[in-house]
């Protein structure tokens, strides 16, 4: 079947305009905010399966963190979640967002459309998905795991963290926080910028000694209490 000039125009455009919708998200850490709201801040942390979306506002306020696995199918992002921090109020196990890839912005719609633009990638040592193992030193004691329904996750990615505390059995949920941090020469620094126990501990640098050791990260210093600490983090 031959196609007029015309016919080839439209299918090119239809083909470019598919391509553009069913794009799908590089991973990375992507932010935006409301346009009635700007000082709302909606954060999107996510890898090649696990995704977590967070906001907060710069009052500074926590709102609220959802996350866990995700699948795309077409134009749908559905997350299965591991965690909701308001799982008391609405009971909700699971999100799902209607999707669409503007070069790198990424527009998610949950009953409202938000535009999210990618931050800068930044590769820093103790990138990836972490879950709290055990206190240290190391010997030999019993850990908590992949298997563990009690769960402290912490994700770090193009400089920014997160840890969440949670029980993916009852869905409870403990406490988050997150901002900025930079890993190298063995220290590791935290800047916060939401926490959701403490509104107050918000702009507070906490600096850290780490030590990479196979898949674990040993973690020691002071806690935001000023109490001395041992930790030590499985990579997930």
């Amino acid at each position: 079947m031959k196609h007029s000039l015309k016919q080839y125009v439209f299918l090119i455009i239809i083909a470019l305009f598919t391509n553009v919708l069913l794009a799908q998200p590089s991973p990375g850490v992507y932010k935006g905010s409301e346009g009635e709201n700007p000082d709302q801040i909606h954060e999107v942390k996510m890898n090649d399966t696990y995704f977590i979306y967070t906001e907060y506002s710069t009052a500074p306020d926590f709102i609220r963190s959802r996350g866990g696995f995700y699948t795309i199918d077409g134009d749908s992002l559905k997350v299965q979640l591991e965690f909701n921090s308001a799982f008391e109020e609405d009971g909700e196990k699971e999100m799902a967002f209607s999707y669409a890839m503007q070069g790198d912005r990424l527009i998610l719609n949950e009953g409202k459309a938000i535009s999210l633009l990618p931050v800068e990638s930044k590769e820093q040592d103790l990138d990836g998905a972490w879950l709290f193992a055990t206190r240290g030193p190391d010997t030999g004691q019993e850990r908590r795991g992949e298997s563990s329904a009690r769960k402290t996750l912490k994700f770090l990615m193009d400089g920014h963290f997160q840890w969440i505390a949670y029980h993916t059995e009852t869905m409870r949920f403990s406490g988050t926080g997150g901002g900025s941090f930079t890993s190298e020469d063995g220290v590791y620094t935290e800047n916060i910028t939401y926490f959701s126990r403490d509104n107050s501990r918000v702009g507070a640098s906490l600096e850290f000694n780490y030590e990479r050791k196979g898949d674990d990260w040993h973690h020691t210093g002071n806690n935001s209490r000023g109490e001395p600490m041992y930790e030590i983090w499985a990579i997930r």
